[in-house]
């Protein structure tokens, strides 16, 4: 299935608000319709938002508008994944260059692309037959335009005949694990989705042999952004014995020394207080609503780019 495509100035994406209800299509003709999109997580992923980053840096210079100005703008939009970042300044840095916008933004998709499947195949070679895999949040082909980076691995080492038994978090506040057991359904994948508090217990159990999740931005230390619930999950890890993987693309580096210097994006108290877009509490109630939380490098057991696993941090690079 499509996920991502650009055609004469129009970026097309498949809507992912809308799934696993209804497939459907949203098309950004400008810059600014890109970023919203981005914002209001019809495309969501680092891997995905920063080939959608590119490709509305190709739209501004297309378009007329200062690309410095839209670049700000569009890193904006998701401030704690690193990728979009990255991916605008790749642009940026071409366009500076005299090198034609599109041609820019496909050579970033591609690679992109290339990084995951070259992950994922890393990652699954993590996955023994049989073993039961937590993953929390959604990392498979819709967060990355194609192959995925945690999920992506899973889907690998079931294609390699290793038949992985999978628990899906469901990851309140939007429910992510919904397109995880999509994308596994679509795979035919024996998995269950879980609520998020349940994975202790689980741990506990013995029901849980490795964890494998992706990454927003991933700090020199080691220290690394995910959505919010990561960090519990890797200090159960700890405490149980359970190998911990974070597996994304290297454009997930960033130059940030450490976890505490990380901007943590906040979004709307709406996700948490009315789920599936129904109030469940008091309309006095408020909420805090951090999208991400950061983990510390020393709960990781290894992290798996394209160019390997990695148990240090430094050697990422």
């Amino acid at each position: 299935m499509e996920i991502i495509s650009f055609s004469n100035g129009i970026l097309k994406l498949l809507d992912q608000r809308k799934l696993p209800f209804a497939t459907e299509y949203l098309l950004c003709r400008n810059y600014q319709e890109t970023i919203a999109a981005i914002k209001n997580m019809a495309v969501r992923g680092a891997p995905a938002i920063s080939i959608a980053g590119a490709y509305a840096v190709a739209q501004a210079a297309e378009g007329g508008y200062d690309t410095g100005r839209a670049g700000e703008e569009i890193i904006s939009a998701r401030p704690t994944a690193v990728d979009l970042a990255n991916a605008v300044n790749f642009m940026l840095s071409g366009i500076s260059e005299e090198k034609e916008p599109e041609a820019l933004a496909r050579e970033w998709e591609q690679t992109v692309y290339e990084n995951c499947k070259s992950l994922c195949r890393h990652g699954a070679a993590l996955i023994k037959p049989r073993s039961t895999v937590l993953t929390h949040c959604n990392t498979g082909p819709l967060a990355a335009g194609k192959y995925g980076t945690a999920l992506g691995a899973i889907i690998q080492a079931h294609k390699e005949g290793k038949n992985p038994f999978v628990l899906v978090d469901e990851t309140r506040p939007r429910f992510q694990g919904a397109l995880t057991s999509w994308e596994l359904l679509q795979e035919g994948i024996p998995h269950k989705v879980i609520v998020d508090s349940a994975a202790a217990s689980l741990m506990g159990g013995g029901e849980v042999n490795l964890i494998m999740v992706g990454a927003d931005r991933i700090c020199k230390n080691g220290d690394f952004a995910n959505k919010i619930g990561t960090y519990s999950l890797a200090i159960l890890a700890k405490h149980h014995g359970i190998p911990f993987y974070v597996l994304a693309p290297s454009s997930t580096l960033s130059s940030v020394e450490k976890g505490e210097n990380i901007i943590i994006e906040q979004r709307d108290e709406r996700e948490v207080l009315e789920p599936m877009g129904k109030s469940a509490y008091n309309e006095k109630t408020r909420a805090l609503n951090y999208a991400f939380d950061v983990t510390p490098g020393e709960l990781v057991t290894a992290f798996v780019t394209e160019k390997g696993v990695f148990e240090k941090p430094h050697k990422l690079e």
